[in-house]
Formats: structure tokens, sequence, C-alpha cells
């Protein structure tokens, strides 16, 4: 439960903080939440320590964290959704897993994959899944 205490203030914050409307304002508060954790030195720490527990506990959705992020990013779907400004691909709750499931693959598991840590992947692949045109490394404006 402390993660995801930790993990609302921080996508309210992301959510706040997003330029654009519609899919780009979800990808700029998608890209803004995973940059967070991916620079959160305790949860960092937490997951090369206790590596095994660290995923069961964040990645498990019969625990409490993921289907907490899950249900928080549907909300900012849907928010937008409300708005008239995003007719997402699929229903809300579908992209956000998918969203939600990407970011722990991004950050946290695939070592193997060679993406953890990669934020600017994840993004692309976010940017997709959104509907948005992948821009490439040079066109960013970080």
């Amino acid at each position: 439960m402390v993660l995801v205490r930790a993990a609302e203030p921080l996508l309210a914050r992301a959510r706040a903080d997003a330029r654009g409307r519609g899919a780009e304002a979800l990808l700029d508060t998608f890209d803004r939440f995973n940059r967070f954790l991916a620079g959160a030195p305790a949860l960092r720490r937490f997951v090369e320590v206790e590596r095994d527990a660290a995923l069961r506990i964040m990645t498990s959705g019969a625990g409490i964290v993921q289907p907490r992020i899950v249900a928080l990013i549907a909300e900012v779907i849907e928010d937008e959704v409300r708005a008239g400004r995003y007719e997402p691909p699929v229903e809300p709750a579908t992209l956000a897993y998918a969203i939600v499931k990407l970011a722990e693959a991004f950050l946290f598991s695939d070592a193997v994959a060679g993406v953890r840590g990669d934020v600017e992947r994840l993004r692309d692949v976010e940017a997709a899944l959104l509907g948005l045109s992948v821009r490439r490394a040079g066109d960013r404006d970080v």
C-alpha cells in the first residue's frame, strides 16, 4: 500500500504538469510518471536489493499495487474521453492495463531484452498505443 500511496501524488503531479490535449496530454502524463518512477532512488534500490519480491509486489494482478495503478491510469484516460479530447482504440481499462504492463517491463523487468530503464523507447511504444506518431529521438523536445 505504501507504493500506491507514493505513486498517487506522482501521477497527479504528472497529470497537472502535462502539456497538450487528448492523446498528447496522456502521453506527456505517462512519460512524466514513468520518469518519476525510473528516477526514484528508493524504488530503484528496492528492485535491486529485493528483485523477486519487489517485482511480485509491484506487478501481481492479485496484489494491491498493479490493480490500483491500472485503475488510476484508466481514470486519466477516461477524463480525456469524457472531455471529448480522446477516443481510445480499445476500452480505457484495457488500454490502461497495457500501458502499466509496458511500464513494468521497460522500467523494472526486462533486462534480458535490453529495455530496463529505457524511458525513451517506453514513450515511443506508449505513443503508438495511444494512436500517436512515434517521433524519432532527434525530434524530441525534452
